[in-house]
């Protein structure tokens, strides 16, 4: 790949190092903590890495008064939203499109730590126009 192919695709990507830094967060999160613990375990060990490297974030962050309570919201850009559950359902997609709606953030990460293979979901925010 050249140098302007790589450049094209960091112009659509959104936040391509801090989510870089994150999903490495997360497979070390997945890789300690492995499937089966639960997701204030998965989290508490997040939050830890984050403090460690420094970023910024928020933790159980109130969405207004919406009753809606974000995982966290990373470096004001980034909406991480942790499961642990059997399987994603739309229900999870569409949780977190919410979430970034009301938000008005771009980027959510959707991760369900049961999973025996990680696979970190980034989801972009629906514009409504």
């Amino acid at each position: 790949m050249e140098i302007n192919d790589k450049q094209k695709v960091s112009a659509k990507v959104l936040y391509p190092e801090l989510s870089y830094i994150l999903t490495g967060i997360l497979f070390e999160t997945h890789k300690e903590l492995e499937s089966y613990a639960r997701e204030k375990q998965y989290c508490d060990f997040i939050e830890k890495r984050l403090k460690g490297l420094g970023l910024s974030y928020k933790r159980e962050l109130q969405i207004s008064n919406s009753g809606n309570i974000l995982d966290f919201l990373i470096d004001e850009k980034i909406v991480l939203e942790v499961k642990s559950i059997r399987i994603i359902t739309k229900d999870s997609y569409r949780q977190i499109q919410n979430y970034l709606q009301q938000t008005n953030m771009k980027l959510g990460i959707l991760v369900n730590f049961r999973e025996k293979f990680l696979k970190p979901l980034r989801i972009i925010r629906i514009d409504h126009e």
